[in-house]
Order: C-alpha cells, then structure tokens, then sequence
C-alpha cells in the first residue's frame, strides 16, 4: 500500500492505493461502448415577428418558463427592448422587441410554462 495526497477542487484528500503485480490482474472483458455524446444544444434563435391584422407577434422560440415581463399592455416599446426573460435549459433568455410600436397585449405572466411558438404577446 502506498500513500498519495490528492488535491481536488482546492481540497485536500489522503488517499491509499495498493500496489498490484500485473500478474495478479485477471482478464476482464473491455466495457461496452460508451454514449456519443448528445449533440450541442442550438444557439439562440432571434424571435422572428409574424405579422397579422392587430401587430406583431413576439413568440416563444423555445419551450420553457417565463421568468420576467418586462411589458404591460399599452407600454411603448422599442426594437432591442427586452419584453420578457424565458427560461429554458437551466440558461436565461432575453426576448426582445422585434419592432417599435405599443404592446396590444400580454399573453404570458411570471412563473408561465411556455411551448415552442407560443405567442407572448403582441406589438401593434
């Protein structure tokens, strides 16, 4: 047996190992093949406006939770401001106005659980 100090993570561990002879190791069939990993997950996509006869409407380009609305009906907005926080996969993501214009109508609150395409709500 032979003593090694180990440190992990900034902490210090005392660890024993013992000394094996190779001729002491039996054969043990090879593991099965590991997982691939998953496939990265997609960059962010930028919320693209579907226009209809009341506005613009900003939705959901991912499932997840509404964190913050930042937006009330009949608030002035304009391109670039960030109308809610949605969370999806553990990360926040702004969304933001896709034009300038006036909010028509909130369609999520806070604490919202949300589907791909869903309609936040609507710039007229």
């Amino acid at each position: 047996m032979k003593k090694y100090n180990v440190t992990v993570n900034g902490t210090s561990y005392e660890i024993t190992l013992e000394v094996v002879d190779a001729a002491d190791i039996k054969a043990t069939p090879a593991p099965a093949a590991a997982p691939t990993a998953p496939a990265a997950a997609p960059a962010p996509v930028a919320v693209a406006p579907v226009s209809n006869a009341n506005g613009e409407n900003v939705t959901a380009p991912m499932p997840g939770n509404i964190l913050a609305v930042n937006v009330s009906n009949g608030a002035t907005v304009k391109k670039g401001d960030v109308l809610f926080i949605l969370e999806a996969m553990k990360m926040e993501n702004e969304i933001m106005a896709p034009c300038d214009g006036t909010v028509v109508s909130v369609n999520v609150s806070r604490g919202s659980s949300v589907e791909t395409g869903a309609t936040l709500c609507v710039i007229g």
